[in-house]
């Protein structure tokens, strides 16, 4: 880890003053605060007193390489100077007002996302955050087509809120699923554990295809409103789709008459190397929903991108859903100030050269070298390390929906040196900002290198 030591600080700070801060937000923390996901009495949260690029200070002041973008969020890293100034900027001038007034951050703001929303994707729905955005996308698609029923994959996360959560198709929907939600989960493709038996990429797509028809006429077209997909799957694993699937998935939408939804709350704005991760696979949804990265999360925000046919479907018939931050001023314009800075600066530019020429190369190099690696994958700044027991029988090195002590000993030794890592059941996200410079990158991978040799350990 880097040693706390002043000179390494942010301006304004010390190692004691950080400390005590710490020591005070700490006690208040375990004192009143209930935190998610979590067994509250277990919890010990690492307490963070500063912030610049991409790095944090902890609360004994030790800097660490922020390898997670927090929750893959914070593309443009941590306190960009634009963006800070414009929250500043707003803050003086209009601080808040409710969502039926028009106001001007949020007006530029929706036309900047219209901009770079591909097709007909003009019409913007402002939101407090994801997990709201995937629930209006769905309200909006069952209004338009009068159905009820979602179809949404295994090895997917759209969310926390009731909706949602019945839409994940994670262990973190167990406990909260009661089967009502006209939730329907079928297989998407994913090679590497394959469910359809493939053994090319070209197969994967051709079966995952063939049984989400199947899923659809079993289920009736008829009953089936929208088809939900992260366009590039993140917390489930960075398993990118194969040619042809996602353009599939669009042929069988217009086929049975279902509403795409592209779920691009983690892979957007820049993170997969493109504005959206569908950008990648030349497919239009008809709806599409941000979050996180749009304003690297420096102000809660979300929301729905429309195309004009649902759009024109609430033309003269009122929406039945708002929310009182639905674009609030203060996060509409770190929305401005972080479109324009990626624009201005060469961000997503920067987050598909990393990928191509820094990140994809060395991981592929330690899935030669480490024998607890079994597969890496992604694109842009957004990639996976699958951590395996065996190579061979690909059993991994911490459970579906759990963790291991091989699991927890690879994440203390990064943090140990100064790294954190975003973590998942058996694999290791490797997320850095889409800014982050070439060394900060190299530095980060190098950690992963050695913390690969602890992994390794446990691999048979």
């Amino acid at each position: 880890m880097t040693l706390a030591t002043d000179h390494l600080l942010p301006a304004g700070h010390t190692v004691d003053s950080m400390r005590a801060e710490a020591e005070r937000a700490y006690a208040l923390d375990r004192a009143h605060v209930f935190h998610s996901w979590s067994a509250q009495a277990a919890l010990k949260p690492m307490t963070v007193t500063a912030a610049e690029g991409s790095y944090f200070w902890d609360g004994d002041g030790n800097r660490l390489l922020d390898f997670s973008s927090q929750l893959v969020n914070t593309n443009i890293g941590h306190q960009h100077p634009k963006v800070v100034a414009a929250i500043q900027e707003q803050a003086a001038t209009l601080c808040t007002i409710a969502p039926q007034h028009a106001n001007a951050a949020r007006s530029e703001a929706a036309r900047l996302i219209a901009e770079l929303t591909p097709g007909d994707l003009n019409h913007i729905f402002f939101t407090g955050g994801g997990a709201d955005a995937n629930e209006h996308a769905v309200r909006m698609a069952r209004l338009h087509t009068g159905k009820h029923k979602v179809l949404a994959r295994y090895r997917s996360y759209h969310g926390g809120t009731d909706l949602a959560i019945n839409l994940t198709g994670d262990p973190r929907r167990f406990a909260n699923d009661r089967g009502a939600a006209g939730v329907v989960h079928f297989n998407g493709p994913f090679l590497y554990r394959s469910v359809f038996h493939a053994e090319t990429e070209e197969q994967e797509s051709a079966r995952a295809l063939d049984e989400l028809q199947r899923v659809i006429e079993l289920e009736g077209a008829s009953t089936i409103a929208a088809i939900i997909l992260e366009s590039i799957p993140g917390t489930a694993g960075i398993m990118v789709p194969p040619s042809g699937y996602l353009a599939g998935v669009r042929t069988l939408c217009d086929r049975y008459g279902i509403m795409m939804i592209a779920d691009e709350v983690m892979s957007g704005f820049g993170r997969s190397g493109k504005w959206f991760a569908i950008n990648h696979f030349d497919v239009v949804p008809d709806l599409l929903t941000f979050a996180k990265g749009v304003n690297s999360g420096y102000v809660p925000l979300g929301g729905v991108a429309i195309c004009d046919a649902i759009n024109q479907t609430f033309a003269e018939r009122a929406y039945p859903g708002g929310l009182t931050y639905s674009g609030h001023p203060l996060a509409a314009a770190a929305v401005v100030a972080t479109i324009n800075a990626m624009r201005d600066e060469g961000i997503v530019e920067n987050a598909a050269r990393l990928g191509a020429d820094i990140i994809g190369p060395a991981l592929r190099d330690f899935a030669q070298r480490h024998p607890s690696v079994g597969e890496v994958r992604g694109a842009g700044v957004f990639w996976a390390v699958e951590l395996v027991k065996d190579q061979t029988s690909r059993e991994p090195l911490a459970p579906y929906g759990g963790t291991s002590d091989a699991m927890n000993a690879v994440v203390a030794f990064c943090k140990e040196n100064g790294l954190m890592p975003f973590t998942n059941f058996n694999r290791i996200h490797v997320v850095p900002p889409c800014n982050a410079s070439d060394d900060e990158v190299r530095t980060g991978l190098a950690i992963l290198d050695r913390a690969l040799d602890v992994a390794d350990r446990y691999a048979g």
